[in-house]
């Protein structure tokens, strides 16, 4: 009977977890968290509800398994290049010079600490909490996995903006894990020293560099498709080592799968492994754990103790207050409104905050009345910040950053391309000589030229060419062209496309690094082609489907296949030029880095995967 009744419950909640993003999608309820929504269901087949699921040992394992696995993937999700600093740093709109992001946010972090610390001691002292440490950690905490979706839909993680707000969430995230483990290891009874934690550290870096080591060997390639799976074996085996480890030296097992996550992010996984995580996570394990987690909140009861129902707003009030005036430095660099959306966004949090009520009531610090009411302002948190980012946030300071462009010589060739390139992608400027100025007719309102003096390196200097991310020199001068190239190559232009008919030339500058455009090569290549495949030219013409190529500099989808590839839209792949193999691609081919992706498709999708494959090239 009792076997029974678990499957039963069992049963309830896996329908729940399954009719939840259904009912979101139908009901348009885009602006909720799933993870949220999985709550306010469980509220309602629970305690808070119509009490018809009671937890019992197997949701009680699989709810565990879910709690785990979230915190897995919290630590994948950190991405450690997002502490790299910029190479070189733009303007912004108003003028000023772009803020150092990871220098920025390390000091807001700090703010959010100490001030989360001194409103700790407040309740302390009024008497809502004993330990002040562990509300600290509760106040100071930012849920990544509501602040990165949030900035990937208002397409931000690549502006200077979102990058701070990412690297905020990124070490809050970090810090108050690790300390929430030292908080237990301290004042646990049954658990073990502090200097035992080194232990499970230990254990980690000793497991990164056996994964560094095997992990491109080619019997393990091989044996990742098909039922073998070794990836995924192994990400399982390295979860359950660590959290045995992190429970044998007393420190909570959510500390070991939490590490687990942030080895593997380490060892930079390719995407195809990461997708079957996040699948295998997000589409059974954490449903169950979130519906449990409503299962076992008693709102009624909370709402019915005037001191916990008062510790609402003043906990809501403290989250906000501990994240809007550290925040408050950007001002600096940003508007008001910018500023304060950005501290309502870092204000939402959930994972830790449950991980942390449960801990905190597991050791008899906090009441289970307590618990719920931590976990409730958390839910409140994830629901009405992201909306009030979304509301409030300036959409000009969302806009992607554009690849900007000089050309060297305005002529019947360069004119029309600048024209033609002038997208949400690429912003074209347009140098030339104020004597030949006159030699060609333009029309001034639809071609912006600067005038210079001369073409000499130094003059050019003078302008903002050299902070541009590509330079186009077409003089109609094969030497100065030539020089020129050569100067502006060495001032540090990642690319440099120079216009060459002399083939005595074009070697020596393609050894250099230069790209070559050549009119008599072209137009060869062009009759021929246009002989041999008449339809060839309609592509190549074709301002919607012409070829274009573009570069793989983005380490995150190295080595996924192209079956996998998340970007399937209306894009065909015609080729993946790599190093002097040129590679007909069909679903199995990975992607690795620094090929050239020769492609067709809609103009305005090509600019969207150009953003995503070649931004490490414009950072």
């Amino acid at each position: 009977m009792e076997h029974s009744a678990s499957v039963t419950s069992l049963v309830i909640v896996m329908i729940v977890a399954f009719l939840t993003p259904i009912l979101m999608h139908r009901l348009k309820l885009n602006f909720l968290p799933v993870v949220v929504a999985e709550i306010i269901m469980g509220l309602l087949i629970g305690k808070s509800g119509f009490n018809i699921v009671h937890d019992d040992v197997w949701l009680s394992t699989l709810s565990t398994l879910g709690f785990i696995f979230l915190m897995f993937l919290s630590g994948l999700e950190i991405d450690f290049s997002t502490f790299k600093g910029r190479k070189k740093r733009d303007k912004l709109s108003n003028g000023k010079s772009e803020p150092n992001a990871f220098g920025v946010a390390s000091v807001i972090f700090i703010g959010i600490f100490a001030l989360s610390l001194g409103l700790s001691f407040l309740f302390v002292f009024f008497g809502f909490i004993e330990n002040a440490f562990l509300m600290t950690l509760i106040i100071s905490t930012i849920s990544l996995g509501v602040v990165l979706p949030t900035l990937k839909e208002a397409h931000l993680t690549k502006t200077t903006i979102g990058q701070i707000i990412l690297l905020i969430a990124v070490i809050a995230d970090l810090v108050t894990m690790i300390l929430l483990a030292v908080f237990v290891s301290l004042n646990d009874k049954a658990g073990g020293n502090t200097w035992l934690l080194l232990i499970l550290f230990a254990a980690g870096v000793g497991l990164y560099f056996v994964g560094k080591r095997f992990k491109n060997r080619t019997f393990l390639e091989t044996m990742s498709k098909g039922t073998i799976q070794i990836g995924t074996r192994a990400v399982f085996a390295l979860i359950i080592i660590l959290v045995a480890v992190s429970e044998t030296v007393g420190a909570e097992n959510i500390l070991g799968a939490f590490l687990a996550g942030v080895l593997v992010s380490l060892l930079s996984p390719n995407q195809e492994l990461v997708h079957k995580l996040d699948s295998f996570g997000y589409g059974f394990f954490i449903p169950i754990f979130f519906v449990m987690v409503g299962v076992g909140l008693d709102v009624w009861s909370l709402l019915s103790d005037p001191k916990l129902l008062l510790l609402i707003p003043l906990l809501l009030l403290a989250l906000l207050l501990s994240k809007l005036v550290p925040i408050y430095l950007l001002i600096k660099w940003y508007d008001k409104k910018t500023v304060i959306a950005s501290g309502f966004l870092i204000t939402s949090t959930l994972s830790l905050v449950i991980a942390a009520a449960t801990i905190g009531e597991r050791m008899g610090i906090i009441t289970s009345e307590m618990s719920g009411t931590l976990i409730l302002v958390a839910i409140i948190t994830s629901v009405i910040t992201p909306i009030i980012f979304k509301k409030m946030f300036p959409l000009e300071v969302g806009k992607q950053k554009k690849i900007k462009v000089a050309f060297v010589g305005a002529n019947q060739m360069t004119l029309p391309v600048s024209l033609e390139l002038k997208s949400s992608l690429y912003e074209t400027v347009m140098y030339h000589m104020k004597q030949e100025k006159a030699d060609i007719q333009i029309a001034s309102s639809v071609f912006e030229i600067n005038e210079i003096e001369d073409y000499r390196i130094e003059t050019l200097e003078k302008t903002d060419i050299v902070s541009t991310d590509i330079v186009v020199v077409s003089t109609g001068n094969d030497e100065l062209n030539a020089q020129l190239a050569l100067a502006l190559k060495d001032k540090g232009l990642n690319r440099v496309i120079v216009r060459i008919d002399s083939a005595e030339l074009e070697e020596g500058l393609r050894e250099k690094g230069i790209e070559v455009f050549s009119v008599i090569m072209s137009t060869k290549t062009l009759m021929r082609a246009l002989i041999e495949s008449p339809s060839l030219l309609s592509i190549l013409t074709n301002k919607e489907t012409s070829l274009y190529e573009i570069r793989m500099m983005n380490e995150q989808f190295a080595g996924l296949s192209l079956r996998r590839f998340p970007f399937t839209g209306d894009i065909i792949f015609v080729r993946i030029i790599r190093g002097n193999e040129s590679i007909v691609p069909h679903g199995d081919t990975e992607l690795q880095m620094r090929d050239r992706l020769i492609v067709t498709g809609s103009k305005e999708y090509v600019d969207e995967l150009k953003r995503e494959l070649e931004f490490c090239e414009w950072c």
